[in-house]
């Protein structure tokens, strides 16, 4: 296999595991959130974590390495106006991303306290939850952003 495929094959899938685990992990902590069961919220919560820590964080990682990469191959200027805006947009994403992580993480252990203390969730709980949904639009809306980036090319 030629290594320009090789190397796009690698970033079309990271991007899809990248925006897959991101949109679904965010779809079931939302819904466990909606629940209001702290035992619930706290065991999807320790899915929700490791999940994003292993399949989003690496394919995050793994994004901006094969993109470089692939533009290199493909021989795309590195400061095209649409590979500055998806640096950009990536930048966001992660700006966004990088909080939203801390947030679910301390959404569970709160939730997991609750439901050991057999109490309701409190306005410490509501404030991370609330803080973690505003954080995750961003970062949704701007790897939408890219994906079009990625297929429309544009010259600006």
């Amino acid at each position: 296999m030629e290594l320009f495929f090789l190397v796009k094959w690698v970033h079309v899938l990271s991007s899809t595991v990248l925006f897959g685990f991101g949109a679904g992990t965010a779809w079931y902590l939302w819904n466990a959130h909606l629940s209001g069961d702290p035992a619930t919220i706290a065991r999807v919560g320790r899915m929700v974590v490791r999940a994003d820590w292993i399949f989003t964080g690496g394919s995050g990682l793994l994004q901006p390495l094969s993109g470089l990469w692939l533009a290199q191959l493909g021989g795309y200027s590195l400061i095209s106006p649409w590979l500055l805006a998806a640096y950009a947009l990536y930048a966001l994403a992660f700006a966004c991303w990088a909080p939203v992580v801390w947030l679910q993480i301390r959404a569970q252990r709160l939730a997991e306290a609750a439901a050991l203390a057999g109490t309701p969730l409190g306005a410490d709980y509501r404030r991370t939850m609330r803080w973690w949904f505003v954080l995750g639009w961003p970062a949704f809306v701007a790897l939408l952003a890219i994906f079009w980036l990625m297929i429309a090319r544009p010259s600006f």
